[in-house]
């Protein structure tokens, strides 16, 4: 029986299934424990909630685990910290305890038991569940290494202090009863009908819905089976009464936000003389999504919304579904361009994604800013002398020269480097980030809110709750089809599915003369809009959506059909992934990764060299205007999935 003071040579556990138990770990008695010996076991910190989730959907004894009590300390605060000394101490107990009100309710007792091990006093409101339960762990975690956390199970049975089973299938006395299953309702099911309520969906209909569903997997199993009228009005209370005002400063009424809703908080920096406002949100719906769309996906930046109106501007990271619209799953709100201190959070969310899944990868990572930090990677002059020669014919117009030099140079500049630096995205995303923005600003900017534009509170409430709903609903209705007819439109009207809509017969397009194109109208058969660049990251539309530089279904559609054919031009994407590629095989980065990894694609791709070069023999591609290595190959993806 190892000592405590041998925990670091523990081996730490990371099961790879999204939730665990103390069933899927290995776990060692240490010397000291109470009840003969505790049982420990170290983890990787981020997947505590995971295995808290786990424990609480034990088969036998349905539990809900509460934190009976908290402490944190700051590093650097111990000089000499002990092996298991902590950073953070929590303390959960199963719900089910550890009062006992069993005897109480029933006449046959005095109802003083157990108290808890805090000292805490009975809690009004739960004696009903009150059953002398006293499963119970501890979480350190390491003050030594605050990536780890040790998990000290002190009691693993759901029994009473005279070590019968007091709660679940094994208490004979629970059949029956409520006591058959976990506490309360799950916090899934809780965001759900929380979601459907903020969307509008009435109790009757929340209920039949459930009534569905539960009969739809033949009966009721669990808790969240037997959701109640009583349950859905209680929640309908606690939005009633919910308010973005907390305090009436704005900076202690966020502060407040922050400390109650801790599972949201992603990464929290308070202003200081030094430091910016940081706050990054992400809800566990959220991270869900982004596991599931942006693994071998896109994931977009999209910034500083709202810098002249809110208090702080908002950025959003977005994945994009199988219909091409834009779910946000992080929100960053902050007092300073979000470029510059990105890296206090995006590694920490990176860590967070792969302690989820090993094997989540992005193919592609979308800046809306070309004033982010990137590397200069193709060059070109071409861009240079088109300013020049404008520069040139308005020569003579000082008061228009000295208003483009000082309001229009230095971001086109900006946005010129960045598309030699980096490949330009299709019209698919663009669009859905467009339709993402404009969601945003209908519901932010609307009149009625313009008093609240300046407090951060009301910003991170209307996000997390309203907006956060309807995504929830739109994904939900596309995977169990409840509710389509409370979608909101713009989700199912989106540029890409408009353009499925259009028919390849209205699409004119001359494959000896690729610089326009035609498509006709849906709405009016005698009107036909021109696409100039067909195929291309920089088509242009003259239909009225596309003037107002928006990316139209015209665009999307002649897109498709220039890739079904393979009659468009090479897109500047490739020419600079190629390129970006060359020069890491020509000058070997540091990280052995990044140049294995460019090796591997090179390999990988060889043979599409040939394909390519039919292609162009026939003369329906033009060959690439730069010089093309054997031993490369031109890569359809927007952007290298890095390791």
């Amino acid at each position: 029986m190892p000592r405590m003071e041998d925990i670091l040579n523990l081996p730490v556990q990371d099961p790879p299934c999204v939730e665990f138990s103390a069933a899927n770990l290995k776990w060692v008695k240490v010397e000291g424990g109470r009840q003969g010996g505790d049982d420990i076991a170290l983890i990787p910190f981020a997947r505590v909630e995971e295995f808290v989730k786990g424990e609480s959907s034990n088969a036998e004894c349905p539990a809900s685990f509460r934190i009976e009590s908290r402490r944190k300390r700051s590093e650097g605060s111990i000089s000499k910290p002990r092996v298991d000394g902590y950073l953070e101490y929590t303390l959960y107990w199963c719900s089910y305890g550890p009062e006992d009100y069993r005897d109480s309710e029933s006449g046959n007792g005095d109802g003083s038991n157990v108290k808890p091990a805090t000292g805490k006093g009975s809690r009004p409101g739960r004696r009903h569940m009150m059953r002398g339960c006293l499963c119970h762990f501890t979480v350190k975690r390491l003050y030594t290494r605050p990536l780890l956390a040790l998990i000290i199970y002190n009691q693993r049975k759901h029994v009473d202090k005279t070590g019968a089973p007091c709660h679940g299938i094994l208490d004979r006395d629970a059949v029956g009863t409520r006591a058959m299953y976990a506490p309360r309702i799950s916090e899934d099911l809780r965001q759900k009908v929380m979601s459907m309520l903020y969307v509008g969906i009435s109790l009757d209909n929340i209920i039949q819905h459930h009534i569905e569903a539960v009969q739809g997997h033949g009966g009721p199993h669990n808790r969240d089976d037997f959701l109640t009228r009583n349950d859905v009005r209680n929640m309908e209370r606690v939005i009633r009464n919910s308010s973005h005002e907390l305090h009436v400063d704005d900076e202690c009424s966020v502060k407040m936000w922050v400390q109650r809703h801790h599972k949201h908080v992603f990464f929290f920096q308070d202003y200081s003389v030094s430091e910016p406002f940081i706050l990054v949100i992400q809800t566990d719906w959220q991270l869900q999504q982004m596991l599931h769309y942006g693994n071998n996906g896109l994931m977009s930046f999209h910034s500083t919304f709202g810098s002249k109106k809110l208090k702080y501007p908002l950025s959003t990271l977005l994945v994009f579904d199988s219909s091409h619209n834009a779910i946000p799953v992080a929100w960053i709100i902050t007092s300073s361009f979000v470029g510059q201190f990105v890296h206090k959070w995006i590694g920490l969310l990176a860590e967070r994604i792969r302690t989820k899944d090993p094997r989540w990868r992005l193919s592609a990572f979308l800046v809306d800013n070309p004033s982010f930090d990137i590397s200069t990677i193709r060059s070109s002059p071409n861009s240079v002398d088109t300013i020049e020669e404008f520069m040139q014919v308005f020569v003579d117009q000082c008061a228009f020269m000295d208003y483009f030099k000082s309001q229009w140079l230095p971001h086109i500049e900006l946005w010129v480097t960045g598309i030699r630096s980096l490949p330009v995205t299709t019209p698919e995303p663009l669009a859905a980030i467009e339709t993402y923005h404009l969601r945003l600003k209908s519901k932010l900017f609307h009149e009625q809110n313009v008093n609240f534009w300046p407090r951060v509170d009301w910003l991170i409430h209307t996000l997390t709750t309203e907006f956060h709903s309807l995504y929830w609903l739109d994904q939900y209705s596309m995977e169990t089809g409840y509710f389509e007819n409370l979608r909101d439109d713009s989700f199912s009207t989106n540029a890409w599915s408009q353009a499925l809509h259009i028919p390849d017969v209205n699409v004119m397009l001359d494959e000896q003369n690729l610089q326009l194109a035609k498509i006709i109208s849906q709405a009016d058969r005698t009107l036909a809009y021109t696409i100039w660049n067909p195929g291309s990251e920089f088509s242009l539309c003259d239909c009225p959506w596309s003037r107002l530089g928006n990316v139209c279904e015209h665009v999307i559609k002649l897109a498709m059909v220039c890739k079904s054919r393979q009659v468009a031009r090479p897109l500047l994407a490739a020419q600079v992934y190629r390129q970006a590629l060359l020069s890491l095989l020509q000058n070997p980065p540091d990280d052995p990764l990044v140049l294995e990894y460019a090796i591997v694609h090179a390999t990988r791709l060889q043979q599409d060299i040939k394909g390519l070069e039919e292609l162009s023999n026939s003369g329906l591609l033009q060959p690439l205007p730069l010089e093309v290595n054997p031993h490369m190959a031109l890569n359809h993806q927007l952007f290298p999935r890095l390791p």
